[in-house]
C-alpha cells in the first residue's frame, strides 16, 4: 500500500492532468483547499485593496465615470475613502464566504468535469462557470451586511445628497451591493486560480488518505 501511494503521488507530480482521474474526494480536496486558502488570503485586513489586480472599484469605468459626478468630493479624497470602505466589505465578506464555497463544491459533480484535464485551473474554472450565479446570490447578502458595517452606506449617502446623478451611474445601495460582490467574487476565484495552481505542483497532500 505504502509503495502504491509513493507511485501515485510521483505520477501525480509528472502529470498534473492526472487529478481528473482522482476519486471525486481527492478532486474535492483540490478545490476545497484552493478555496479556503483564497478566503483566508482575502479575510485578511486590506488584502483587497492592497492587490491592483483584485482591488474593488466604484461602479463605472474602473470607477473613473464616479470620480467625475464626485466633484469636489473626489477632490476631498472621498472618494477614496468608500473605495477603501468597500474593500474591507469585501474582505469581510470573504472571511464569512468557507460554507458558502464548501457547499457549492459539494453540490457539483466532479466526476462530470471535463475541464479539470490538462488545466493549471481546470477545477476553479469549473466551480465558476456551474456555481458562479449561485455563489453570487449567497455572498450578496454578506456584502450587503458588511457595506452597511463598515459605513460604506452611510459614505455614499453623504455623498449623494450632493449630487443626485450618482443614482443614475450606478452609484445607488443597490448598484453599489450588486458591483461589489460581483468584483468580490471575480477576486476570490483570481485567488482560487493560483492557489489551485500550487496545490497541482505539490499534491501530496491531497492523497493523503487515498492510497
Amino acid at each position: 500500500m505504502l509503495i502504491a501511494g509513493v507511485v501515485g503521488v510521483a505520477a501525480l507530480a509528472q502529470a498534473p492532468w492526472a487529478l481528473a482521474r482522482l476519486p471525486s474526494g481527492g478532486v474535492k480536496g483540490l478545490i476545497g483547499g484552493a478555496s479556503d486558502g483564497a478566503l483566508d488570503k482575502l479575510a485578511v485586513p486590506g488584502a483587497f485593496y492592497r492587490d491592483a489586480a483584485v482591488r474593488i472599484l466604484l461602479p463605472g469605468a474602473g470607477g473613473k465615470a464616479a470620480s467625475k459626478l464626485f466633484g469636489m468630493g473626489d477632490r476631498l479624497g472621498l472618494t477614496t475613502n468608500l473605495t477603501k470602505s468597500l474593500n474591507d466589505a469585501g474582505g469581510r465578506a470573504a472571511g464569512e464566504a468557507k460554507p458558502i464555497f464548501r457547499s457549492a463544491i459539494d453540490d457539483l459533480r466532479w466526476s462530470d468535469a471535463p475541464a479539470l484535464v490538462g488545466k493549471k485551473d481546470g477545477a476553479t474554472r469549473y466551480l465558476q462557470s456551474s456555481a458562479g450565479d449561485t455563489l453570487f446570490g449567497k455572498l450578496s447578502p454578506l456584502v450587503g451586511s458588511a457595506l452597511a458595517d463598515v459605513g460604506a452606506f452611510r459614505q455614499l449617502d453623504q455623498l449623494s445628497q450632493s449630487n443626485p446623478m450618482l443614482a443614475g451611474a450606478g452609484l445607488s445601495r443597490d448598484g453599489l451591493s450588486r458591483s461589489v460582490t460581483e468584483q468580490a467574487l471575480k477576486g476570490i476565484f483570481h485567488y482560487m486560480a493560483g492557489e489551485e495552481a500550487a496545490l497541482r505542483k505539490n499534491p501530496a497532500g491531497l492523497l493523503k488518505g487515498i492510497f
